[in-house]
């Protein structure tokens, strides 16, 4: 088989690529994706996300990675789900709809990554999006992925946001638009056209099932992408597994790697693309020297509270609450509205762990269910809880092999608090948290604290707490970073350094991490990517 582009990953980049660069009849596309369909009710129904994030006991469209030990967390293997289906992480995630500050994108600039600065990104954004509310001047409205208002979020995350504006903390209605400090509820990407309103606007949704009947695009789901192929220093194809057979499939023009920042950084290495050093341990042949795949992983570190209530208005396991559930189903299925459309993370908040900071450094999901261990550890009752972690982590981890062989999980090293000053912000952060959580108009929500956190008083203490449960918020990005100095794994264009006929396309090519959720800036960078494809830069 052969096609002018070769894309490796259906996920929010994958998605975005093939519905854009299909818009011209003359160029074919094909699309391969590890995962199956991503359109069954799991990923439809919001609130189903509570049955594939664990990924137990079944890895629900799911790769559930784990993490190599973490010195930062004493020793614990901490969890990476992403998504294996079409829409990849944005068919499994909490739909929020986050671009991140205006700084980030301009620092980007700052590193030599020209036309990356807020600026320049903005019309992308605008692009990709339909917002309920319309288009202005930052927001788009008239794009494929629909973002919508929370349908019904509950009391609850309203007194979460009173609770923070009895501390003086502002209410923002829009997180969107440059500067994100503030308390408010989070924009999700969910449906809220009346044919599908209340459904997960997944990228897959967005983009890719409304074109799927375009004769020049053809996707091929369950195939594991196993290598690339090449003719001297260019790339020209892909080779994969599906039904137990391998397959080639050849690329006239370019293959894209839209693998996400944990699989990309692996296809490259398994490829001979990457350090020597990397390579040769597992008799790889190296066949470019990239220093710079795999490293530069960072990610958000999580630290949750957690409380019971007797409101049963959140989720939790209980005999009333499951009856009120049955209803909410019902009343989904018939209106796209009830706690059935809920994102979980329904409060928001992003603020500054000192007065002296120029912008927030600490992000909080608040959340109407007890969440322990990615919810993968149920507790009897009804709860809230609330998760704090770093906006721009200094610690610096490795995506390596852990051996030859392309169906082995990648050995994921976040290197989560390795730098004592994200521990430092991580404390304060939670403090902060906490004294929220404390606020009078959540009084009457509390019943208990769930993690024994009421005694922790010292610094000492709350490190010992971190330490002991924190984990990611499922961003991790960097690993084949945007560049122009030696350990760049990709110019500003995306293009590899050193092999031609190859991007990387997806959330490896941030250099540093945004300040907030990375699923709007990886479509972002689809769009902005596909507009460099078809301008043949």
């Amino acid at each position: 088989m052969q096609f002018d582009y070769v894309i490796v990953g259906g996920g929010s980049a994958g998605c975005v690529l093939a519905s854009r660069l299909t818009e011209d009849p003359a160029v074919t596309v094909c699309l391969l994706e590890a995962g199956g369909g991503g359109n069954s009710l799991l990923v439809r129904m919001p609130a189903a996300v509570v049955a594939m994030l664990p990924g137990k006991p079944f890895k629900l469209n799911n790769w559930a990675f784990e993490t190599v030990a973490q010195t930062g967390l004493n020793g614990r293997k901490g969890y990476q789900p992403r998504g294996k289906a079409l829409g990849g992480s944005s068919a499994i995630n909490a739909m929020l709809y986050v671009r991140g500050q205006r700084q980030d994108y301009d620092s980007w600039a700052d590193l030599g990554c020209d036309g990356w600065d807020w600026d320049s990104v903005l019309p992308f954004f605008k692009k990709s999006e339909n917002h309920e509310g319309g288009g202005d001047d930052l927001r788009g409205g008239n794009g494929p992925l629909q973002v919508s208002n929370q349908k019904e979020p509950r009391q609850i995350t309203r007194d979460f946001v009173e609770a923070a504006k009895q501390l003086q903390i502002r209410e923002t209605q829009d997180f969107n638009r440059g500067d994100n400090e503030g308390v408010g509820l989070y924009q999700v990407t969910q449906f809220h056209d009346p044919a599908k309103n209340g459904e997960r606007c997944s990228a897959a949704a967005a983009y890719l099932f409304p074109v799927l009947d375009r004769p020049n695009l053809t996707v091929i789901t369950h195939a594991h992408a196993n290598g690339l192929t090449f003719d001297g220093n260019r790339a020209t194809g892909v080779t994969y597994k599906e039904k137990r057979k391998e397959q080639t499939v050849n690329a006239k023009r370019e293959v894209l790697l839209s693998a996400g920042s944990l699989k990309s950084p692996q296809l490259l290495q398994l490829s001979g693309i990457g350090d020597p050093k990397d390579l040769e341990k597992h008799g790889i042949p190296v066949r470019h020297a990239l220093l710079g795949v795999g490293k530069n992983l960072q990610d958000h570190v999580d630290f949750t509270l957690a409380y019971k209530t007797r409101d049963t208005d959140t989720f939790g396991i209980g005999l009333v609450g499951g009856i009120k559930l049955l209803g909410h189903l019902n009343r989904w299925r018939k209106t796209g509205a009830s706690m059935a459309s809920t994102c979980f993370a329904e409060g928001a908040a992003f603020l500054k762990t000192s007065p002296d900071l120029e912008r927030p450094d600490v992000q909080l999901h608040f959340a109407i269910a007890m969440v322990d261990n990615h919810s993968r550890k149920l507790h009897y009752g009804y709860g809230f809880s609330c998760h704090v972690c770093k906006l721009r982590p200094e610690s610096r981890g490795t995506v390596t092999l852990n051996s030859a062989n392309p169906f082995d999980t990648p050995a994921i090293d976040p290197a989560f608090l390795t730098d004592p000053r994200d521990l430092d912000t991580m404390i304060k952060g939670t403090k902060l948290m906490r004294e929220i959580l404390q606020a009078p108009a959540l009084e009457k929500y509390r019943k208990s604290e769930m993690f024994g956190t009421d005694s922790a008083k010292t610094d000492a203490d709350w490190e010992q707490h971190i330490r002991a449960r924190a984990d990611t918020i499922y961003h991790p990005v960097g690993t084949c970073k945007m560049g122009i100095d030696d350990m760049a794994v990709v110019d500003p264009q995306l293009r590899v350094r050193g092999i031609e006929g190859l991007r990387v396309v997806d959330a490896s090519i941030m250099p540093n991490l945004i300040s907030g959720n990375t699923n709007a800036p990886t479509m972002m960078i689809a769009e902005k990517a596909a507009d460099m494809i078809k301008a043949g830069v």
